[in-house]
């Protein structure tokens, strides 16, 4: 293992190769006399170079620009009545990592593009790695994994000209209209936290929970900050933006370097197995939550950040999560979006990382690893015969009693293409226009609506405009029609901000004509 010492040291190491080997010169490359050309045989030069040109790891579809930090979850409160995850259990401790990232945003782009953010925690537990994989929002754009790459390359660039387009994004929108709450949520204060540690977390996702008795209870968690909401309005975002890129991730840094450990409390909703069948709407659906009204939260325990990564590339950008990370008492759900997952984050990491990538120390579990996995690129742990299954020379075996399998639910019927069957409460609009009308006080109502009408005012083409103003008259009408008029008002200044920024005068007598 390569080692960098951060402090000072009056001690002189030598340089080496990556064998280990001491080199001859930091700063002067072997040639024929001063003057003359390279030669083949520098060794380290070559090495050097040849490092150089490999040192970037594909970075991740989306999810690309983020960072993190390690911790550690402490069980508060007793919830032994709804699961036997040994992570969860009275008195536990476990350590933690958590990434947080925007999701349309390159490795470069700035912190503050208003996007929702990812809150992804592996805990490294007694009993294996489990890992949740969620966001800053309750809920996402689809319910369908079949529209996920289409979303993502709708927030991403465009083919011919390399750039991000709002009438490529509203277009995907106002097609699909089981967006519409998500999208409040990213119009919304939320839309830009003012950092990490001022924002919630949510699986989103429906989970199942287990406990040792068998009976089976599904689950959302919701991280809650112990630091408060808090957010910046776009202009804040703007100007944060070009002032420091990285500042979400600088925050972070340094509050814990300074001992400002933030923390978040895990509750979790919990809806007994049976309700599912019958409840208003489908609760499997990613675009809905579930009202507290009906199910509240229950305490589970607090997750604080304390130590920050020493080595990003190792730490961070090569740290894998994925949902199919399941121990005893968890399980997955019916949740389409989610069941995809399952197999698309591991199956990202393949190929990003290599196949051994849950060999990186940041990915491997703090317990014994007995798998029949062989070979493949990068691997560096021993195996040892027999190297099949079964087998009668002392291999490993399963354990049915230490695993439940991921949980089990009865499905049946013919072979469709619907996401989900509807019931008396399913509709694309409704939770969004709750949220308009009794969560958000009218000055957030207004900053939703300014908001939206910048968004829409950058390149929206008139045919999708048109698409824009019906569907947030859908969410609410008088929403609606507040975004439309702000539009029309503003819509003979191409880019106001730019023109104040670079002509106020001018600006002032445009705004006037």
């Amino acid at each position: 293992m390569t080692t960098y010492e951060t402090r000072p040291t009056t001690e002189t190491r030598p340089t080496t190769t990556d064998a280990g080997v001491p080199v001859a010169s930091d700063e002067h490359s072997l040639t024929v006399g001063p003057d003359g050309p390279l030669l083949l045989q520098d060794h380290y030069l070559l090495e050097q170079m040849a490092n150089f040109n490999r040192e970037r790891i594909p970075e991740r579809q989306p999810h690309a620009k983020g960072g993190g930090a390690f911790g550690a979850f402490e069980v508060t409160n007793d919830v032994s009545a709804f699961t036997r995850a040994a992570v969860f259990q009275p008195g536990a401790r476990t350590d933690v990592l958590i990434r947080f990232s925007t999701v349309a945003g390159e490795r470069g782009s700035p912190d503050t593009w208003r996007d929702p953010r990812g809150f992804a925690v592996k805990f490294y537990t007694s009993a294996g790695n489990l890992d949740i994989v969620g966001n800053n929002t309750p809920v996402f754009f689809i319910r369908d994994p079949l529209k996920f790459q289409h979303f993502i390359r709708s927030q991403k660039r465009r083919a011919d000209n390399n750039l991000r387009d709002h009438d490529m994004q509203w277009d995907f929108w106002t097609l699909s209209p089981e967006s519409a709450h998500q999208v409040t949520w990213l119009m919304g204060d939320r839309g830009i936290p003012r950092t990490w540690r001022h924002m919630n977390g949510y699986s989103s996702h429906t989970y199942m929970w287990i406990n040792a008795a068998g009976e089976q209870f599904w689950v959302k968690y919701h991280f809650k900050t112990d630091q408060g909401i808090e957010f910046f309005t776009q202009d804040e975002a703007d100007q944060m933006a070009a002032i420091d890129t990285d500042y979400h991730q600088r925050d972070l840094y340094e509050h814990i370097r300074d001992g400002e450990f933030p923390s978040w409390t895990l509750k979790m909703q919990i809806m007994p197995f049976e309700d599912a069948k019958t409840y208003r709407f489908n609760p499997f659906d990613l675009t809905k939550v579930w009202p507290h009204a009906d199910y509240p939260l229950h305490e589970v325990g607090r997750l604080t950040l304390n130590r920050n990564v020493s080595d990003y590339h190792t730490e961070m950008e090569q740290a894998a999560f994925e949902p199919n990370n399941l121990v005893a008492g968890t399980g997955l759900s019916p949740d389409k979006m989610l069941l995809a997952r399952g197999f698309s984050y591991a199956d990202a990491h393949r190929a990003r990382l290599g196949v051994n990538y849950k060999q990186i120390p940041v990915n491997s579990p703090k317990v014994p690893v007995h798998s029949y996995s062989k070979d493949g690129a990068m691997r560096v742990q021993n195996v040892s015969d027999p190297v099949y299954a079964p087998n009668s020379y002392g291999g490993p075996a399963a354990r049915p009693e230490l695993t439940d399998d991921g949980g089990r639910w009865h499905a049946d019927g013919e072979m469709v293409r619907t996401a989900y069957t509807l019931r008396p409460d399913d509709d694309d609009w409704g939770q969004a226009g709750t949220m308009v009308r009794e969560v958000l006080d009218d000055a957030a109502r207004a900053r939703l609506v300014d908001n939206i009408v910048g968004h829409l005012l950058n390149g929206v083409s008139e045919p999708v405009l048109e698409r824009a103003f019906e569907y947030w008259r859908n969410v609410d009408k008088d929403l609606g029609g507040r975004i439309e008029a702000g539009v029309r008002a503003k819509q003979h200044l191409t880019d106001p901000k730019a023109a104040q920024q670079a002509n106020p005068a001018r600006s002032d007598a445009q705004a006037k004509a």
